[in-house]
């Protein structure tokens, strides 16, 4: 019997730590993963347990329009010191899913900071946000500010902590069924 070769960690594995935060503005299972880059740059995405990927819902679109006078795909950084980028804070809105079904998700920055970019090809292509959630299917990037880039995770989970959640979480609705 062959043994399948070990194989190697992904690039999101082997170069980024992931952080999550649950139940993100009291809204359950609505979690968003951090991935955080030894550069202190943060990619934020879904988490698995998100309703959009776990439910497995279909996306009929995504809109980087926040309000009237906000829209996420103004963002226009130039320079060495990211001028003209937004500033978000923990709860600034990045983005808003709109599902087939009627659900609405707002999909929140989790981290102070500069936003550095958002991801216009899942405007085009919503599905990937589901298919390829930690890569191609990322919401937006931020760059926090060097001074908090330490404190940044204050607030947030590790992976092992997120696990016991969704653990506890399962655990609670099939004892309530």
């Amino acid at each position: 019997m062959a043994t399948e070769p070990p194989t190697a960690p992904s690039l999101v594995d082997r170069y980024f730590t992931r952080w999550y935060k649950a139940d993100v503005k009291g809204r359950p299972c609505e979690d968003h993963c951090i991935l955080q880059h030894s550069n202190r740059i943060c990619v934020i995405t879904l988490a698995e347990s998100h309703p959009v990927l776990k439910s497995g819902k279909t996306i009929q679109s995504i809109s980087y329009q926040i309000s009237t006078n906000c829209s996420r795909l103004e963002n226009k950084v130039s320079g060495k010191f990211k001028r003209g980028a937004q500033f978000l804070t923990e709860l600034a809105p990045l983005c808003k899913i709109y599902c087939s079904d009627g659900e609405e998700y707002t999909i929140s920055s989790c981290v102070r900071g500069r936003l550095m970019e958002v991801n216009e090809n899942i405007l085009h292509k919503p599905s990937i946000l589901q298919e390829k959630p930690s890569t191609e299917g990322y919401i937006a990037v931020v760059l926090p500010k060097f001074e908090e880039s330490k404190s940044i995770t204050e607030g947030l989970l590790t992976q092992k902590q997120y696990e016991e959640v969704v653990e506890k979480r399962s655990n609670g609705t099939a004892g309530t069924s």
